[in-house]
């Protein structure tokens, strides 16, 4: 399969590069701060770029470093950035990135480098059909969202991407693969945390999941920025470092990504809340530049309301992603989540129908790793504990909790007094890094546990047996399956209480 042998050069190329890569603790040498130079070593670390590139990302850096509300308007109306658009033809400085599949369609992201038309172009049973145009704007943060629709369940499909009539060179094979029908099939979903900012250019990594081909990704904090706190100029600098990596592009042109955040990308180190040195605009500021960096179907209670949670369906699975940061508060009830989350959660938990449920959590689910450090053990016990009883009670089936933030990945069965076990499965391990301890004799229900180590998670969903079943994986960046788990609905359905 010709997408197949090209993932293989590719691997081959990530490998290359990966001799190179040292085992860095955190931030790394040259890398952990925020200014320029960082930044530079940032975008280099896993390959030289081209001068041009170069160029072009230190003339938007300086734009951006300029104050701290600077936004992409800023970068575009740049005369330095303009000088080296016009003179290397650079009509956008981010994506494709694909988000929002479905069976019939998905949809498409892009920044570009002035206020544009955007057109995609698929090829659709045989023929070529036009979607769009969408324009992006300022109000935009330059940023258009295209809907490819009307594309058949099961298939893979090629697809062009034009701006203000120019074609972008995207990475090959750039195509869009619909998951099977919701109960046909195998449906698989990658997921992983604590990527940071030296893990996106990680091509060797990229390449392995791209090797496994699944049909949308799931990252859910830590990803790209790196503790900018209330400088919405320097969010905007990292995530146009994100954009500048081969490896992301590769990456993100190919499979579906659904991105929330935790502390690192929110604010800084274990920060939540509204920052008691800013205010609430400033909280809203932070949220507005994630919402037009990512793809996702929908975001918290919208603008008015705030927030970034979201619920969507991929194949035979719910996906429920929680904002733990957004509404967090020192103490009183639903603490962790707010009140409006929780209430949202909880309806959105009675709506799901289908055999399974991924709901993913910033930090950790259990209390296992750092006693339970920023996670609802600390904050809001009384909230998990609703939570956890209301899926017992009303036997919602097939749940499963993913989690990150405590650097390296670890498993867990979480035991209930009714007999019942939750599993979770943490995979903060996209950047490679080393955090607080992987095992311990007193974790009795751990199912495993690695640190230091490029690794992501992946569910591989079987809807058509009569007992649905699912195989969790987690994958280094040599393709090896460092441990398996195979799991029935049934197993993960609460039984009823006599």
């Amino acid at each position: 399969m010709k997408r197949r042998a090209f993932l293989k050069r590719s691997a081959a190329a990530g490998a290359a590069l990966a001799c190179a890569w040292p085992q860095l603790g955190y931030g790394g040498g040259g890398i952990k701060g925020g200014d320029l130079e960082s930044c530079l070593n940032l975008l280099t670390m896993w390959g030289e770029k081209p001068d041009a590139v170069i160029e072009l990302y230190s003339a938007i850096y300086k734009a951006l470093a300029g104050s701290p509300e600077a936004t992409f308007k800023t970068v575009s109306e740049d005369e330095t950035v303009r000088a080296i658009c016009r003179k290397h033809g650079v009509v956008h400085f981010g994506g494709p990135m694909l988000g929002c599949v479905g069976e019939n369609g998905a949809k498409v992201w892009v920044r570009t480098a002035t206020p544009a038309s955007v057109v995609v172009k698929a090829r659709v049973d045989g023929s070529v059909r036009t979607f769009g145009p969408v324009k992006s704007s300022y109000e935009t943060d330059l940023t258009a969202v295209v809907p490819v629709t009307g594309l058949a369940a099961g298939t893979e499909t090629p697809y062009s991407v034009f701006v203000d009539g120019k074609e972008l060179a995207l990475p090959e094979p750039a195509m869009i693969t619909t998951p099977p029908a919701a109960e046909s099939g195998q449906t698989r979903i990658a997921f992983g945390t604590c990527q940071h900012r030296w893990g996106l250019g990680n091509e060797k990594l990229s390449s392995v999941i791209l090797d496994r081909e699944p049909h949308a990704m799931l990252m859910y904090g830590d990803v790209a920025v790196q503790d900018r706190k209330s400088n919405l100029g320097m969010h905007r600098a990292d995530y146009a470092v994100r954009d500048f990596h081969p490896a992301w592009q590769q990456l993100v042109s190919r499979t579906p990504v659904y991105a929330s955040w935790d502390d690192h990308d929110y604010y800084a180190n274990d920060a939540w809340g509204i920052p008691r040195r800013g205010s609430d605009a400033i909280r809203r500021g932070i949220r507005n530049v994630f919402t037009t960096s990512w793809n996702n179907p929908s975001y918290g209670l919208g603008d008015g309301g705030g927030g970034i949670f979201q619920h969507t369906r991929i194949g035979p699975c719910d996906i429920i992603m929680t904002d733990n940061r957004y509404f967090r508060e020192a103490e009183g009830k639903h603490c962790f989540l707010g009140p409006e989350q929780t209430a949202w959660l909880k309806k959105t938990l009675r709506a799901c129908k289908g055999p399974f449920i991924i709901m993913s959590c910033g930090t950790m689910w259990s209390d296992y790793v750092s006693n339970g450090k920023d996670s609802w053990g600390k904050y809001d016990p009384a909230g998990r504990e609703e939570i956890f009883k209301l899926i017992e009670d009303e036997q919602i089936g097939g749940v499963l909790l993913i989690s990150g933030d405590r650097h390296g990945a670890r498993g867990f069965r979480i035991p209930r007094p009714s007999g019942f076990e939750f599993y979770e499965f943490e995979a903060a391990s996209l950047g490679g890094r080393s955090g607080p301890a992987m095992t311990s004799e007193a974790w009795t229900t751990q199912l495993y546990g690695i640190a230091g180590t490029y690794a992501f998670g992946e569910f591989t969903f079987d809807a058509t047996r009569e007992d649905p079943q699912v195989t969790f994986r987690l994958i280094d960046d040599t393709g090896t399956t460092i441990y398996a788990l195979t799991l029935t609905r049934s197993q993960l359905t609460p039984q009823a209480r006599k």
